[in-house]
Parts: structure tokens; C-alpha cells; sequence
């Protein structure tokens, strides 16, 4: 049989509303009362009944996430830390797999409080009486939630003046282009206004998509563009692992040979063959603003706010200066 309030407070020798008042973290509770009232909840093994809970207060506590994809490790490394950036709130996070349509519906069910998406395109997802938080692009879309947009633009001209700061003048480009992805070609557009800006030669390797696989097989491309670049920036780490795989295998050195930038900021960066420098928002400050967003839209209503974080460059081993016979040859 489950310990109810008035269980304990029989037990602790106090009124049923001191006990409700202590489990709820009251100030009109004396501390010592309610250390004791508590005390006394965990050894009789009481769980609070959440369900009538949520039913006085009209809120579930709960925010739902809906993942865009399983199978990019950025993706799960930020959704882990957006989960642990709940940890240290009130609320607790739900995930669903589904498609966007699908897993709004389910959410509605749940009641949860709010949702988070990963809007990786310009078609912005419709708000429907839940308040939500989209990480991606902000694009033109008229919108009436907050996004979290990485200045991925800043990211790809710190990203190529570092290498040209390095001496590098062939730098050349790895990623998704000409996609309905405004992330991506966010990325790409940067790359192109940088390039032009320092008067250099566009060297764009376009792949089939995101993975791994992917950046492996754009090397060859990268190998037969009459520039050799002496520099890649590969616009993901998925990407990019997969870039630095390849260049070893053909036995380039990195950065000896070819020196290696990716787009993202997650600590796997760090563990890779040759640890990667990158560029990008690092990922637990990503998740704590995705978190911190979303529980504000909840609790004030904030409505359409645009966050625009700013990236960092992270120097590791996978980039250096320009080989010098490139140096005497440029």
C-alpha cells in the first residue's frame, strides 16, 4: 500500500498542510521541520503522486524533443547534453524519433509543456498552443517562437582566416551544397563571401549528404581539382572524420601535408586519429541556451526572439602552416 501525506504526517507528528507545504519546498516551513518531515518521506518510501500534482498546478514539468535524425553523432551528442542541462532544472525532457508531424501529436497527448525541434530547413514548423524552441536557421520566415541560430557565416570566415593566416591560400570547401538544409548552405555562403573578400579561388567539393561515408568519398574529388588545397574545412565532424580518414589512407599527412578545419565543436573532436581544430558553438553552451530558451517561452511567454550564438575556434593538431613547397609554388 502507498504512504500518503497524511501517513507522514502522522509519523512526524505534524499537520497534513506542513507536510504538503514541506514537500512542496515552502518558505513558510521552518528548515528543521521540514529536514525532518523529509527524513521522515524517504524512510517510509513515499513517491509523490506527479499526476494530481500536475493536475493543481495545470503543468506537466515535462518538454518534449523531437530528433531529427539518430545517426549523426553531433546531433546525439547535443541532444545528451540538452538532456543533462535539464538535470539541473525542474523539468524533465521526452524524446521522440518520429517524424515532426507524428511526434507533435504525441507530445499533445503527453501534455507536455513545451517542445524543442531541430528545424534544419526554411520551412519553420507550425506552433500549435505549445511553446516551442527551434535550433536552426532563421531564415525569412516569419516565425512566432524563439530560434537558436549559430552565426555559422562568422564561423567560415574565422575558420579561412585562420588558415590564411597560416599561409594557406588553396582552401578548399567539403560539404552538402545546394540543399533545401539552410544550415548547411548557411555554411557554404560564408565560405563563398570570406573566399571572395581575400580575392582566393573557390574550391567546393559538394557530397551526397552528412556522414561519415561521405567525406570519405569526397577526397578523391578534393585530389583532382586542378588546385591541390593545401587546407579543407569540412563542414561537419561527421564529415570531416571521414576526410581524415581518406587523406591517411592515400598517405597524406595532416596536417604535414594537408591541414584539416571542421565545422562543430563537440569534445569527440579531441579523441579523432589526429585531435581536429574546429570551428563552432561549443555544444554544451548550445545545449544550455536550447534549455535555458525554451523554459523562459514556458514560464513568460517570451515570444519570437532570435539568438544568434557566436562560434569559437578550438586549435588541435589537425591544422598547421602551409607546406613550404606550396609556400615558394603560390
Amino acid at each position: 500500500m502507498s504512504v500518503t501525506i497524511k501517513d507522514i504526517a502522522k509519523e512526524a507528528n505534524v499537520s497534513y498542510s506542513t507536510v504538503s507545504k514541506a514537500l512542496n519546498s515552502s518558505p513558510l516551513v521552518k528548515e528543521v521541520t521540514k529536514q525532518k518531515i523529509l527524513r521522515v518521506a524517504k524512510e517510509m518510501g513515499y513517491e509523490p503522486n506527479l499526476a494530481a500534482k500536475q493536475l493543481v498546478r495545470k503543468k506537466t514539468e515535462v518538454v518534449g524533443l523531437i530528433w531529427p535524425t539518430i545517426e549523426r553523432i553531433v546531433l546525439a551528442t547535443l541532444v545528451t547534453n540538452i538532456s543533462k542541462a535539464f538535470a539541473s532544472t525542474r523539468y524533465s525532457m521526452i524524446l521522440s524519433v518520429d517524424s515532426t508531424e507524428t511526434a507533435m501529436e504525441s507530445f499533445k497527448k503527453f501534455q507536455v509543456d513545451g517542445m524543442i525541434v531541430f528545424a534544419e530547413s526554411e520551412n519553420m514548423v507550425p506552433e500549435e498552443n505549445i511553446p516551442l524552441v527551434a535550433y536552426g536557421v532563421s531564415g525569412k520566415s516569419e516565425v512566432t517562437y524563439p530560434i537558436i541560430d549559430a552565426n555559422h557565416e562568422q564561423a567560415m570566415d574565422t575558420a579561412v582566416q585562420y588558415l590564411y593566416d597560416l599561409g594557406h591560400r588553396n582552401i578548399a570547401y567539403v560539404g552538402l551544397m545546394n540543399t533545401d538544409d539552410a544550415l548547411q548552405n548557411e555554411k557554404v555562403e560564408g565560405y563563398q563571401k570570406v573566399i571572395q573578400k581575400m580575392g582566393l579561388t573557390e574550391l567546393n567539393i559538394a557530397t551526397n549528404g552528412l556522414d561519415w561515408f561521405d567525406g570519405y568519398l569526397a577526397v578523391d574529388d578534393v585530389l583532382h581539382l586542378d588546385k591541390r588545397p593545401t587546407a579543407i574545412i569540412g563542414s561537419s565532424y561527421d564529415i570531416s572524420s571521414g576526410i581524415l580518414r581518406a587523406l591517411q589512407e592515400k598517405g597524406f599527412g595532416v596536417p604535414d601535408d594537408i591541414s584539416l578545419i571542421s565545422y562543430d565543436n563537440i569534445p569527440q573532436m579531441e579523441t579523432t586519429e589526429i585531435p581536429m581544430t574546429c570551428i563552432g558553438v561549443p555544444v554544451d553552451e548550445l545545449a544550455e541556451e536550447i534549455v535555458q530558451t525554451i523554459i523562459e517561452r514556458i514560464e513568460s511567454e517570451e515570444k519570437n526572439v532570435i539568438k544568434k550564438l557566436n562560434p569559437s575556434l578550438t586549435e588541435r593538431e589537425s591544422a598547421g602552416p602551409v607546406p613550404e613547397e606550396d609556400v615558394t609554388s603560390s
